[in-house]
């Protein structure tokens, strides 16, 4: 018998949005990763984290 699991997400993206964000300074890059991990420090409980 076999399982198949049904988790998660699909999306696609196009390749001119790729060129634009391989674009962007990593510095930018690392600066939105740090935002993001800020919000989530904020908003999420310590169970979800």
């Amino acid at each position: 018998m076999t399982l198949t699991m049904n988790k998660g997400f699909k999306y696609y993206i196009e390749d001119e949005k790729i060129r634009e964000y391989m674009k962007v300074p990593i510095e930018r890059k690392f600066q939105w990763l740090e935002e993001m991990l800020q919000f989530n420090e904020l908003v999420m409980d310590e169970k979800t984290k």
